[in-house]
């Protein structure tokens, strides 16, 4: 099926099952321990063997030689892989570093060996048996060193392949020289981990020329072409299977070393073998969020007009590697005649940099969303008006292309009333509780609407059982209990009538979950197989497919009817189809909107920063199942807390590698920084963008947010802080005076 006009009357407007908040089917399983993580299947394959991965010491450089003998005589060791056994190795679409180092290294915890044995005790302890003498190279680990010779990029996610590397409309400089009220202002951000709960972990089995690996992965196709890319073998010879990932946030978007490491492992020892990532390796060994130093000028008339608006960012990552698109939303969410964004891309030598919850819009509204603020005060004008003066309905770089949907101002007015905006003190430094200093802060929410192709399978059992089979993953986000949901709107059953399976690389070919894309994507798949199941069941009933409707387990079709399992007394019906996407995302510019409102408390001795409580309101069409959505909101604002205050992977400038890498060091909210959180879901329905009327919601939710506490911070005491994070030893030696 191709979505290719506005979508009309269908099923999913009936809102019988879909858009109701239903507890997620997954629960149970996971808080009892039935849901089996990668690293957990027990009775998948029979005596399992134990990797454990053996990570360069250096940043960059090469190996003059390793020494293996020790760790092949080792107790319980069976096979020991390197780069010089291991055979011709290729490098997936997706990587930038190849996943198996030697002899050249690319960056700090490459993989470079991987030793297996009969426990993971054996395999760990020989692996600390490997001797290996290096050779080091000079390597560029100082992304504002690096940014002086930098050269401009081009957007990596732009449609236009020969767009040029600045995107300018009207002329910037004339404008902002013009512009009776400027800002130019340097913001930074630093590189970011991911720390997901459940880390890399993959279970490999060889049956002949055949391989399976259990692994935790969020986009099962782009991992399996990926992993025979890399091994040299046929895609149709590889089965991925993930049916449970406990957390991704983009971490685990693409083939890991887990599961190349697990495959050449099994591969050399002959029989099935497990590996894990432990904590300490995943920072420096996977990706992370790259740091980034963005400029941002803005030209605004007295009434608050903006005249000028200029983003431009730096950031770095391995070569061959992309830049951290901070310039996104600077393209789309604000009016404006003159703009100029544009992006640099420096080499490092750092482990690989990509994509985080929110790439591109989450580092981007941390540095967009404070200069709004810093232009209002310059202004004497109110931030949440300030926003609301310079909403667009169009596209300001193609204002001959509409959005979609744009409900900004709605979202901004009506958080404000509901946040009580109006007690605010526009006077920073000015309210106090007892030794606390008290501040709210306010930011606009962006993140785009992304569409990916995304197929299923739908079978209609004699036992009147409706069965879904897509390769989409559940990271956590609800992905069983939306397709469910969509299943039984369309079908015209209970969800307790349906059965879904996930993650699994021998059904249909979905969207993956990322990018916010999955849930509308995946759902739309599920939505036109259904359709050709609905046409199948109508034709063994003799009815009109046209005319037919079905609801409550029955089939009507003008003054008959029947019992949807009447439709298989001769025998079950199998229906496959794959929504694609036609050129209305070219027509309409597809977007979610929302904005962050938080309060916060500052010791006015120490500095010490707590969130008090939070609201965040949406604007992204339908929202599909409202308890799902609200707990994917929740926790993209408790990881814009942790970006915002405490989040910030140290670098090593003389060695090259991320010092802080477990949860000891890099340090993450827990559940004692995080109060009060609301959530509201404006009520839409954005008819230009899929079927199901929806356009995903996760990462709006981290979009801003962090904007939203820094901006609460200063109102609190007075002190701009600029450079991610706000932590006291930024702030201490500015804050009032302590009468």
């Amino acid at each position: 099926m191709k979505f290719d006009k506005p979508a009309g009357a269908n099923p999913i407007d009936r809102m019988r099952v879909v858009g109701r908040a239903h507890p997620r089917i997954d629960g149970p399983l996971k808080t009892s321990g039935r849901a089996t993580y990668a690293y957990e299947h027990k009775d998948v394959v029979a005596n399992p063997a134990y990797g454990v991965i053996v990570a360069s010491a250096i940043s960059k450089g090469r190996i003059e030689h390793m020494d293996v003998q020790a760790a092949e005589r080792a107790a319980g060791v069976i096979a020991v892989v390197t780069a010089d056994n291991a055979g011709k190795l290729g490098k997936g679409k997706f990587n930038t570093a190849k996943l198996l180092g030697g002899p050249e290294v690319d960056h700090y915890h490459q993989a470079i060996a991987v030793v297996v044995a009969e426990t993971f005790e054996q395999a760990r302890a020989a692996a600390a048996l490997v001797g290996i003498k290096y050779s080091r190279k000079e390597g560029s680990f100082d992304l504002v060193e690096a940014l002086k010779e930098a050269p401009l990029a081009k957007d990596p996610n732009s449609p236009d392949k020969d767009a040029p590397p600045e995107s300018r409309t009207g002329d910037f400089q004339q404008a902002f020289s013009r512009a009776p009220v400027k800002l130019d202002e340097l913001y930074t951000t630093p590189d970011q981990s991911h720390s997901m709960m459940e880390p890399h972990a993959s279970i490999a089995e060889w049956k002949g020329d055949k391989l399976t690996v259990w692994t935790s992965n969020q986009m099962i196709d782009w991992g399996r072409s990926d992993l025979a890319t890399t091994l040299g073998i046929p895609k149709e010879n590889v089965r991925f299977v993930s049916p449970y990932v406990g957390g991704g946030f983009g971490g685990k978007l693409f083939l890991r070393s887990d599961a190349v490491m697990a495959a050449l492992g099994a591969k050399a020892a002959g029989r099935p073998v497990k590996v894990t990532l432990p904590r300490p390796l995943i920072p420096n060994n996977t990706t992370h969020r790259p740091a980034t130093r963005q400029r941002i000028r803005i030209g605004a008339a007295h009434d608050g007009h903006i005249m000028a608006i200029a983003h431009e960012s730096g950031s770095g990552d391995l070569p061959e590697g992309q830049p951290e698109t901070a310039i996104n939303q600077t393209r789309l969410l604000y009016a404006g005649p003159s703009r100029l964004t544009s992006m640099r891309l420096a080499v490092l030598d750092l482990p690989e940099g990509n994509s985080m919850r929110a790439p591109g819009e989450a580092p981007g509204m941390m540095a967009l969303e404070i200069a709004m603020d810093e232009l209002a005060e310059k202004l004497g004008m109110d931030p949440v008006e300030l926003r609301i003066v310079n909403d667009t309905q169009v596209d300001p770089e193609k204002p001959d292309r509409p959005f979609s949907q744009r409900n900004l101002v709605q979202c901004l007015r009506e958080g404000a009333e509901r946040f009580g905006w109006r007690n605010r003190n526009s006077n920073p430094a000015n309210r106090r509780e007892g030794s606390w200093l008290i501040g709210t802060g306010v930011a606009a929410a962006f993140r785009n609407n992304l569409l990916v192709p995304s197929g299923a399978r739908v079978y209609l059992g004699q036992d009147g059982l409706v069965t879904v089979e897509t390769d989409m993953t559940d990271i956590g986000t609800g992905s069983y209990t939306i397709i469910a949901q969509t299943a039984a709107e369309m079908m015209g059953i209970d969800m307790e009538k349906v059965v879904v399976r996930l993650g699994d690389s021998s059904f249909p070919v979905s969207s993956g979950s990322g990018g916010q894309f999955g849930a509308n994507s995946s759902t739309s798949g599920v939505y036109a197989a259904c359709v050709k199941l609905r046409e199948a069941v109508a034709q063994r009933l003799g009815f009109n497919s046209a005319e037919a409707t079905f609801e409550d387990g029955q089939v009507r079709a003008g003054n008959r009817s029947a019992k949807l399992v009447d439709a298989v007394h001769a025998g079950e019906l199998v229906a496959e189809d794959t929504m694609e996407w036609g050129a209305l995302g070219k027509t309409f510019q597809q977007s979610t909107f929302g904005a962050h409102f938080v309060e916060v408390a500052v010791d006015a001795f120490t500095g010490e920063i707590r969130v008090r409580r939070m609201l965040a309101v949406c604007a992204a069409g339908r929202i599909l199942n409202p308890t799902t959505a609200r707990s994917q909101v929740i926790g993209a604002m408790t990881m814009g807390v942790g970006a915002a205050l405490m989040e910030e992977l140290a670098v090593d400038k003389r060695r090259g590698f991320f010092v802080n890498h477990d949860l000891a060091g890099y340090e993450v909210p827990v559940h004692a920084d995080i109060p009060h959180q609301e959530v509201i879901f404006l009520e839409e329905a954005d008819d230009k963008v899929s079927p199901m009327k929806a356009k995903g919601v996760a990462e709006l939710g981290i979009c801003g947010v962090a904007a939203a506490v820094a901006n609460a911070v200063y109102n609190a005491t007075g002190v701009r802080v600029r450079n991610y994070p706000v932590t006291l030893d930024k702030q201490i030696a500015a804050l009032p005076v302590v009468a």
